[in-house]
């Protein structure tokens, strides 16, 4: 058990005297934790890797610094080595090489030096927000392209208006207008919204970690005003209310009418969020390695089949 679980010593200090260290090395906590975030940002920014076939995929960086090193590539530009020599490639008897006209003709094409291959800029950045079926292919953002004959393909990549790599280009001009930018709108705000906001989502995250980390679920039969139990999600909520002064002015009645984030529309969103974020760890976690699933069924009181599912695998420290 100690290889999971640190001892702990009885202090010699006053409970209260724990509690006032406690706070005060929280706070201390919190600020170490901010400057090392924003060190490691400036230091992911300060040596962005130019050549987009040695770059670590976009979901390799934290979310809270994704938009920060997006923005940085756009403002770099598309990695363009004009002045390379580029290898030619036998493909069906005929000696082939990358076309530098291509970078006047593609404005977002760029060009592996250490690998020889293109890739997308956009759709390196974006394809992330799409699921898979949605278009997205690794052809111009893991694998790179190199069948230089087919030209076409290039065009092809880029699609219609709604394709995938039209929207990421969409999504990297919004990004950069900082007008639209989510982070100049929340500005306009007061800060004080801002903090409130931030805290009512908070907690109701937690809410949502705890049930689903239970298998619990969240809606109850009657979740009116005057009911005696609205169920685990508005209970646990109330709970936590209950027990932080910080929270209770900001959830339930005392949050605005429009941003309650209890609508059972926002608990399921709230649910694909975690979702969501949970199998993109696990993807990437899993690196390409064997997994396993155990799937079982079995018949309830209400003479219904439920299914459980158990995913097995080892991720890349062989845990």
């Amino acid at each position: 058990m100690e290889r999971y679980f640190k001892r702990r010593f009885a202090s010699t200090t006053s409970s209260s005297d724990n509690v006032g260290s406690s706070s005060s090395r929280d706070v201390d906590i919190s600020r170490d934790v901010d400057s090392s975030k924003e060190s490691e940002l400036q230091d992911i920014l300060a040596n962005l890797i130019a050549d987009p076939g040695l770059r670590p995929q976009m979901l390799d960086y934290d979310p809270n610094i994704r938009d920060e090193v997006r923005r940085a590539y756009p403002q770099k530009g598309p990695c363009q080595p004009k002045d390379h020599t580029f290898p030619q490639t036998d493909l069906s008897g005929y000696d082939r090489r990358f076309n530098v006209k291509w970078f006047d003709e593609f404005d977002w094409l760029e060009y592996s030096i250490s690998k020889d291959v293109a890739f997308c800029l956009y759709c390196y950045l974006f394809k992330s927000n799409f699921r898979i079926g949605q278009g997205c292919s690794d052809a111009f953002t893991e694998m790179g392209f190199r069948n230089w004959k087919k030209k076409d393909k290039i065009r092809q990549h880029v699609g219609p208006v709604g394709s995938v790599h039209n929207q990421s280009r969409q999504y990297c001009v919004d990004l950069m207008n900082q007008k639209q930018h989510i982070r100049t709108i929340l500005i306009k705000q007061s800060e004080q919204a801002r903090i409130d906001y931030r805290i009512c989502l908070t907690a109701s995250l937690d809410c949502v970690r705890f049930l689903l980390r239970q298998g619990l679920p969240f809606r109850g039969h009657d979740e009116s005003d005057t009911s005696s139990n609205k169920g685990n999600y508005l209970e646990l909520l109330q709970f936590l209310a209950d027990h932080d002064e910080k929270v209770k002015a900001v959830v339930l009645e005392n949050a605005p009418g429009n941003l309650k984030l209890i609508a059972p529309t926002i608990q399921k969103d709230l649910v694909n969020a975690c979702a969501t974020e949970t199998i993109k760890k696990i993807i990437n976690d899993m690196d390409g390695a064997f997994f396993s699933l155990l799937v079982d069924e079995s018949r309830d009181v209400s003479v219904k089949e439920q299914m459980a599912v158990v995913f097995r695998y080892v991720d890349k420290s062989g845990m």
